[in-house]
Parts: structure tokens; C-alpha cells; sequence
């Protein structure tokens, strides 16, 4: 039985998926081949993944392919109520609700675990680690799943390197065609659409910090830059850190670009990226955000000690007075600012993504019976199909390579 907020909000949703599904060729293309052949018949699915539209139409085109859905979100704000209701109303079972509580939200993961799923579909890795934790008797019927972000791998290759995971994962988010585009080109583009929309204030001449240079961080701080503000970027990686100083950017440590931001940015997967020392050097109405997963990379248990006094600013923008007179002014309470903020990836680059993951969870369902590790690569033949896929609803063309060439290559 689902759990949402308002079965009544299911027309609203229904447009959002019908906008998406417009703007999706990939998961049009697999929806009509998934409707054919049926391949996940007889297959429970769990999902766990930021429950807005474009998770709605992949949750749709899986359900094409013949899956019993049990859907969740994977964050607490990003969660659309009005999507989760227009799956409810197409015969999904949906257990999710925006601005839940920590229990709330870890008790519908629960209630997602419960009906004994086949395949896992994860972002961030919580319905992983919860059958791993305190419901082991399920693992049993779990045949694999796919991963969707750098955190969840994170999390899958420390629980692999400790012997404790029971069953193959596909690193999805490792796949060209996820991280190539949607960490670079959709975080950067859907973070200032979130920060953008949410201060309605002007970039261009700002300091931005951006922590963190994978291809998330990359993404951010070209964006910002495009934007006209002047990018410092703080970095762990000396490699990465000499790429961000070759790409035009500044580089100095957290406490040094503290005082200096206008707007920070955390995109690391790692946790108290910003502490208490940056808090006070930094000037009056500096901006903290997070894009990466979870909502420990700004120290908000830290921040939340050290505030003489909150104030809400704007609509998702809390204001916390520190003891030195300065206000510190946090985006979405320190979660997925573009999510949190915003409506996340453009449509376009999920596109791609959601294909990934639903071509990786038929080749795990093809071939369950002989893959041995549990740490699984996207196919290159997967990676390939997508690329080729986007390029002709691209309208573009490239070239293919002669017998003669191919055994020079292979020479």
C-alpha cells in the first residue's frame, strides 16, 4: 500500500512525466522496445532515486518492460509530491512524501525492502546499506543492482573492500555517458538554476568557491564562470588541483578562500568540508550551498551550535547569526541545492543517464547467473548504444572505422 502526501496532486505530476517523456528520446526509444519484449517480467524492482519527473518516466519505462515497481526518493526535499502521486495513480506503489522526517524517510525505504525485490536501483546507496544492515533476511531475493552516484560507489567499494557485500552492483555513475555529462554538464547547469532561483541574486563579479574538482566540481565552476564571478576552487587532489589551476581558476585552502566568497559551493562526497573555522572568517551574508549527496559536506550540526540566532530569509534560505555579528546564510537547509532548490538535471542529460541504468539493470537481469564480482563496470557495448542512440536523435553522424583500419589498430 503507497504512502504519499495527496493522490489529488496526480494531474500536476502527470504533466511534469508527459514534459520529460517529450524531451527523453533514449527512454521513449526503451519504452517502446522494454513494451515488446518484456524483459523485466516477473521482476520486482526498488528504487530509491531523487523523486522528481525525469525518476518518473524511468520508473514508467521500467514498469513498460514488464517490472512491479516499489519506488522511494532518495532525499527528503527532493521529493515532488505531486509526481509521486501521478505514480500511485498509474499502478505504482510509491512510498515517499516531501519534507518527511529522517524516520519517515528511512521508514519508506524500509517499506520498499519489505516486498523482496530482485533488483536495486540506488542513489546514494541507503536501500544497499539498510538490506545489508537490519534486513538481511531480503538479501536472498536480490539478484543485483545499479548505483547511481559517486557517493553510493563510494560506499559500495568500502563495503567491498571489508567482504561485506552480498550481491553485484553496477557502478553506473563510472559509465562515459553518465559521468561525462550529467556530473559536469547537468550538476553545473541545474546548481545555479537552484542558487539562481532561490537568491535572485546577480553572479557576475562574485567570488564562487567551489570545493571539490571531479567532474561535478568541473562542472560548477564552469558554470559560475560563464556566469561572470571569479572561481576559487579548493582541493585534497594535488592532481586535480594543478587541473583546476590549468583551467583558469584559483586554488587555496578552505580557511584562505573563507573570508573571500561570495557563494560556496560543495560538491566532494566527502563530510565537514566547511567547518566552524570557515563559518567565522567568513564576511556578512556569504551564501553556503551543497551539491553533493548527503548533507554533511557544510558542518550544519556545526553551524547550528555556533548561531546565537536563526532568521528565515527567503523560501529555502535560513540565516544563522554568529556570535561575531555576520549572518550566514545556508540554500536548502544544506541538502541538494539542485534539488532542494531547484527541479535537478535538464531532462536532456537524464536522458542519457536513465538509459544507462536501465540497459545496466537488463544486462545484470541477462546475466545474473554468471557474473562472480560484485563490483560490475557498465558494458562498453552499453556506454556505446547510448552514445550512439543521443547522436542520432542529435541529428549528427561520425565515422566508422574500415576492416583495414581495425586491423591496423589491433596490429
Amino acid at each position: 500500500m503507497s504512502n504519499i502526501k495527496d493522490l489529488g496532486l496526480a494531474e500536476s505530476g502527470k504533466r511534469k512525466i508527459e514534459w520529460v517523456k517529450r524531451n527523453c528520446p533514449l527512454l521513449r526509444g526503451l519504452e517502446e522496445d522494454f513494451a515488446a519484449s518484456k524483459p523485466f517480467a516477473g521482476v520486482r524492482i526498488a528504487l530509491s532515486v531523487h523523486l522528481e519527473a525525469k525518476t518518473a518516466y524511468l520508473c514508467k519505462v521500467l514498469k513498460a518492460g514488464g517490472a512491479e515497481m516499489f519506488v522511494t526518493g532518495s532525499n527528503p526535499l527532493s521529493t515532488q509530491d505531486d509526481v509521486a502521486a501521478a505514480l500511485v495513480s498509474d499502478g505504482l506503489e510509491v512510498f515517499a512524501a516531501h519534507g518527511c522526517t529522517d524516520e519517515e524517510y528511512y521508514d519508506n525505504i524500509r517499506r520498499v525492502l519489505e516486498n523482496d525485490c530482485n533488483i536495486i536501483i540506488d542513489d546514494g546507496g541507503d536501500l544497499v546499506h539498510m538490506l545489508h544492515t537490519e534486513m538481511t533476511d531480503r538479501i536472498c531475493h536480490v539478484y543485483g543492482g545499479c548505483e547511481e552516484t559517486t557517493t553510493g560507489i563510494i560506499r559500495l567499494k568500502a563495503m567491498d573492500r571489508a567482504g561485506q557485500l552480498k550481491f553485484p552492483m553496477v557502478l553506473v555513475n563510472d559509465a562515459d555517458c553518465k559521468h561525462l555529462f550529467d556530473n559536469r554538464y547537468g550538476t553545473g547547469q541545474s546548481v545555479w538554476d537552484g542558487i539562481n532561483r532561490t537568491t535572485n541574486l546577480i553572479v557576475a563579479g562574485k567570488n564562487v568557491v567551489v570545493a571539490g574538482y571531479g567532474w561535478c566540481g568541473k562542472g560548477v565552476a564552469m558554470r559560475a564562470k560563464g556566469l561572470g564571478a571569479k572561481v576559487i576552487v579548493t582541493e585534497v587532489d594535488p592532481v586535480k588541483a594543478i587541473e583546476a589551476v590549468m583551467d583558469g581558476f584559483e586554488v587555496m585552502p578552505m580557511i584562505d578562500a573563507a573570508p573571500l566568497g561570495d557563494f560556496f559551493v560543495t560538491v566532494t562526497g566527502c563530510n565537514k568540508v566547511i567547518t566552524t573555522e570557515a563559518f567565522n572568517a567568513m564576511h556578512d551574508g556569504a551564501i553556503c550551498c551543497n551539491a553533493g549527496h548527503f548533507d554533511c559536506e557544510v558542518d550544519m550540526a556545526a553551524l547550528r551550535e555556533m548561531a546565537v540566532g536563526t532568521k528565515l530569509m527567503r523560501d529555502n534560505i535560513m540565516g544563522y547569526e554568529l556570535a561575531n555579528g555576520n549572518t550566514i546564510c545556508v540554500l536548502g537547509e544544506g541538502r541538494l541545492v539542485n534539488l532542494a532548490c531547484g527541479d535537478g538535471h535538464p531532462a536532456e542529460i537524464m536522458d542519457m543517464s536513465f538509459a544507462i541504468q536501465a540497459l545496466s539493470a537488463k544486462y545484470l537481469l541477462e546475466h545474473k547467473d554468471e557474473i562472480k564480482s560484485k563490483l560490475i563496470k557498465v558494458p562498453a557495448e552499453v556506454d556505446n548504444e547510448v552514445a550512439l542512440r543521443k547522436l542520432s536523435f542529435l541529428g549528427k553522424k561520425i565515422d566508422v572505422l574500415t576492416e583495414e583500419q581495425r586491423a591496423y589498430l589491433n596490429n
